[in-house]
């Protein structure tokens, strides 16, 4: 892995209006990824990017090339975002669905809890289903400027959509298995959970600054991040880690796996734990604003190991395999965390894969 002063040298500046991050602050040494050479089928590139997702399971991905009109449509979005968000909350409050056993749409601050002391997160959400604005399934009411914004996250969803399956294809390739095999449980026409996360963290009281979204792992297979201020964490792997900052790069997207991949592989590849504090420094002041997208496998595709690889570790005598499909998971990691719902909070069968996520790789 390359080292902290190798990923202070990449940081390419600031984000235009908004408080530095602080140069003096431990970072998270994660690889920089180039979009470029991944689709050029590079072959130290597409080692790294395996090595990464081994290692920490997280990585930059460099997207001032191939990757601009994505992240033209990022910088829209956070627009986006930010007029959600402006909207009162009786209006935000319309599109809560989760009464309805559903994850999209509208999340208010203080909805989950983030530890098992029974604290509250401190961010809103919104959430628009990839199937909704693909016309997959029965479009979903939202605010008009989610609404007007169609055109736009569908062409982001298509863009973000192309680099999962372009990262699935290396590491298909990289575990041996046969070809397409994980593309093929995440094509984008299929029925699943994939979707759009707009994220809005107000600035924390001085004298109460905690976290904001507690500790986990995600859900799904691949996560493509896009944030302007500090605040997300990561725990790397073994017993004495510490929580380091992800510094935010300009024309960079963070890329992260999630449990599905750690289930596909028996816990080869990584889905590491990560929580969202305070951002450091004179950040800590301003509203942090994020945009994501999440990649889910199909809804029916079990989560189990697969076959046809014989680089994925088989099962140990005694091991088992939970039975359950992408959209149970989802669904029980989405909602099992939530105060509003009128159900007991089990917070030990909410979690993901973050006991794999903590072993120390040998």
């Amino acid at each position: 892995m390359e080292s902290e002063a190798t990923i202070s040298t990449m940081a390419d500046g600031n984000f235009p209006g908004l408080p530095p991050f602080p140069d003096d602050v431990p970072t998270a040494p994660l690889l920089r990824l180039s979009l470029d050479k991944l689709l050029a089928g590079d072959t130290e590139e597409c080692e790294r990017l395996f090595r990464s997702s081994t290692d920490i399971g997280f990585f930059y991905l460099d997207l001032r090339d191939a990757g601009k009109q994505l992240l033209a449509d990022a910088n829209q979005l956070f627009t986006v975002g930010e007029q959600i968000f402006g909207l009162s909350l009786e209006e935000k409050k319309r599109y809560d669905f989760s009464a309805q056993n559903s994850y999209f749409g509208y999340k208010g601050q203080g909805a989950s809890i983030v530890d098992k002391a029974g604290n509250l997160d401190r961010n809103e959400f919104y959430n628009a289903s990839k199937d909704d604005i693909l016309g997959i399934s029965d479009p979903l009411p939202g605010p008009a400027v989610v609404q007007n914004s169609r055109g736009l996250l569908k062409s982001f969803m298509g863009g973000a959509h192309s680099i999962v399956t372009l990262l699935l294809n290396v590491l298909n390739d990289k575990l041996g298995l046969p070809e397409d095999t994980l593309a093929n449980l995440h094509r984008q026409q299929a029925v699943s959970g994939d979707q759009v996360r707009w994220i809005k963290a107000p600035p924390q009281p001085v004298d109460d600054r905690r976290t904001a979204l507690g500790q986990h792992t995600d859900f799904g297979s691949v996560t493509i991040l896009f944030n302007r201020l500090g605040g997300l964490q990561v725990l790397p792997p073994g017993k004495d880690a510490e929580w380091v900052y992800v510094r935010p790069l300009p024309g960079h997207a963070i890329v992260n796996l999630g449990d599905a991949l750690v289930k596909f592989t028996n816990g080869l590849l990584r889905s590491n734990i990560h929580r969202v504090v305070a951002p450091p420094g004179a950040q800590a002041d301003s509203t942090r604003y994020s945009l994501v997208y999440f990649a889910r496998p199909e809804d029916t595709v079990m989560l189990r190991r697969l076959e046809g690889s014989d680089m994925i570790p088989p099962l140990v005598d005694g091991q088992t395999e939970e039975h359950i499909n992408s959209k149970d998971w989802i669904i029980r990691r989405a909602l099992g965390r939530r105060i509003d719902l009128g159900k007991e909070i089990d917070y030990e069968t909410s979690a993901g894969t973050e006991q794999i996520s903590q072993r120390i790789k040998v």
